[in-house]
């Protein structure tokens, strides 16, 4: 197995090296507290709502939402369903948006989650799964946006302003409040010591450097980012960050999924991220990865628990350390985007709010 270590690889100084802190680097430092505010301000409605599912239980989640918040929705899919048991689907919002469609959805529970609250598409699929009797949950950061104004119950990301495009803070906040519900839904309570922690993991997972991985990823123009379980929607928003901030056509695959038709195209030096929890589903990115690296590939890999790696990664629960990893990613993201010479704060072609109808 010729997974890539430290010695390895020289990493090269960014070739700004002498430039001004970017927004994205900022926003990603303030993470840690941002979760501490959401955890705070959130208790009492996430708790709330815990009740209410437990006494009245839907009979299926649909989450709508697009980019980074729907990488979220994924992320809360797998732990409604490891640890609630309730089925989740993401909703096609075209189908509100563009067909105008009705649906119905009794006995259901809709989530909506959004940075800005105002994408049109996401707006419209909101309002027909509530028309269609959803109770409609808002994890937005802009609490004056009409997806807060709408929501039945609304638990803000307390992420305040996000400048760069690329989100980084307001994702992890996402993540870290659908942890906090389904702990609090759920009853578990090593769930909820994990959700308790989370800040102050965050500010160890922040300051974890992966700059190991710039050398051999400073010129690829494409790899695959694989994760399983928790860590799946996590290898899409890695897989989207570097599309957006590096301009590299990464593409994220379950670790399962990765083994039929795409692994044909992995030989060697081609590069792979994974994201391994400790976990059985962490076991089979690990399993992948190896197979890889015996073919040449360039294997590298966040293994919760070894601060040793080029990607060191933190333990923790299981269903937490994906957040810690996607915060030490965002690291690597934007000294590689400066390490190819481009600005992460300002991909090319992209807004803030992405308008889709």
């Amino acid at each position: 197995m010729t997974l890539l270590r430290n010695s390895d690889a020289v990493v090269a100084e960014p070739e700004n090296a002498g430039h001004s802190e970017t927004l994205m680097a900022m926003e990603t430092r303030e993470a840690p507290d941002v979760v501490a505010r959401l955890l705070a301000a959130n208790h009492d409605s996430a708790a709330a709502l815990g009740d209410r599912l437990r006494d009245v239980p839907p009979d299926v989640v649909v989450t709508c939402a697009r980019g980074s918040s729907d990488h979220a929705a994924t992320y809360g899919k797998y732990l409604i369903e490891t640890f609630v048991g309730v089925p989740v689907s993401s909703a096609a919002l075209s189908v509100a948006s563009i067909f105008a469609a009705p649906v119905v959805t009794r006995r259901a529970l809709a989530i909506g989650i959004s940075q800005s609250g105002r994408s049109p598409d996401l707006l419209a699929s909101a309002a027909a799964q509530q028309a269609g009797g959803a109770h409609l949950v808002a994890l937005v950061n802009d609490e004056e946006s009409p997806l807060a104004a709408a929501a039945d119950t609304l638990l803000a990301l307390h992420a305040g302003p996000e400048r760069s495009v690329a989100a980084t803070k307001s994702c992890i906040a996402a993540m870290a409040g659908l942890a906090q519900l389904v702990a609090h839904w759920s009853k578990d309570r090593a769930l909820a010591d994990a959700v308790e922690a989370l800040p102050e993991l965050l500010r160890r997972a922040v300051a974890l450097d992966w700059g190991a991985a710039v050398a051999p990823l400073g010129s690829v123009e494409r790899l695959f980012v694989i994760g399983r379980g928790y860590g799946f929607g996590i290898a899409g928003e890695a897989a989207l960050k570097l599309k957006e901030t590096c301009s590299i056509q990464a593409e994220p695959f379950s670790s399962a999924e990765v083994r039929h038709g795409p692994m044909a195209i992995v030989g060697p030096g081609f590069p792979v991220i994974g994201f391994a929890n400790s976990d059985v589903a962490g076991d089979d990115v690990r399993a992948v990865a190896a197979l890889f690296a015996e073919r040449g590939a360039t294997a590298l890999v966040a293994n919760a628990g070894d601060e040793s790696g080029p990607l060191p990664a933190l333990a923790a629960h299981p269903a937490i350390e994906p957040i810690l990893m996607l915060a030490s990613f965002y690291g690597l993201a934007e000294q590689l985007a400066r390490h190819r010479g481009l600005d992460p704060d300002s991909p090319p072609h992209l807004s803030k709010v992405t308008r889709t109808q």
